[in-house]
């Protein structure tokens, strides 16, 4: 990856509200200065700025599946900053919803991964970012699939036991 790896305390969390099409509307201070964006440019903005080429697109079309069909989901992330640095982080994406029921946002809250999460993430990301190369993000998920199938787990339980 180019560029610097930041990184932040344990005890430290990343948080950050969007509306439904993923444009930020709050910031705490951690993702402000991490991001390395002012307030100003980071509200209003679509959160994909923050987007990662070594990302890979699976895992983003898993996370917006998930929380726009209204459920939870916990994801690994390498995020890129205004100066092209880079960070990791473990992130809890929940939907906000109003007083009845209907979503109107969303709530991610990310924690410093451990180094035994990351050992597992990296080279599994850049095995998905080289079929997504070859064989678009339906390939990637095929190889998810039979990894997850191998293991005998679901997506959560993988993610949640590392």
């Amino acid at each position: 990856m180019s560029g610097a790896e930041l990184t932040f305390h344990d005890n430290e969390f990343i948080v950050s509200k969007t509306d439904l099409n993923g444009k930020i509307t709050y910031g705490n201070d951690l993702f402000i200065t991490i991001s390395g964006y002012s307030e100003k440019e980071l509200l209003g903005a679509p959160h994909n700025i923050l987007r990662n080429s070594e990302m890979p697109a699976l895992i983003f079309k898993l996370l917006w599946e998930t929380i726009k069909s209204g459920e939870e989901i916990f994801a690994y992330v390498v995020n890129k900053t205004k100066q092209g640095d880079y960070y990791w982080v473990f992130a809890h994406v929940t939907p906000s919803t109003d007083n009845d029921g209907r979503i109107i946002g969303f709530h991610s809250v990310r924690r410093k991964p451990t180094d035994h999460a990351l050992n597992v993430i990296k080279p599994l990301y850049s095995e998905l970012l080289r079929a997504e190369k070859s064989g678009g993000v339906s390939a990637s998920q095929q190889r998810l699939t039979a990894l997850l199938q191998q293991k005998g787990l679901s997506y959560e339980e993988f993610i949640l036991a590392l």
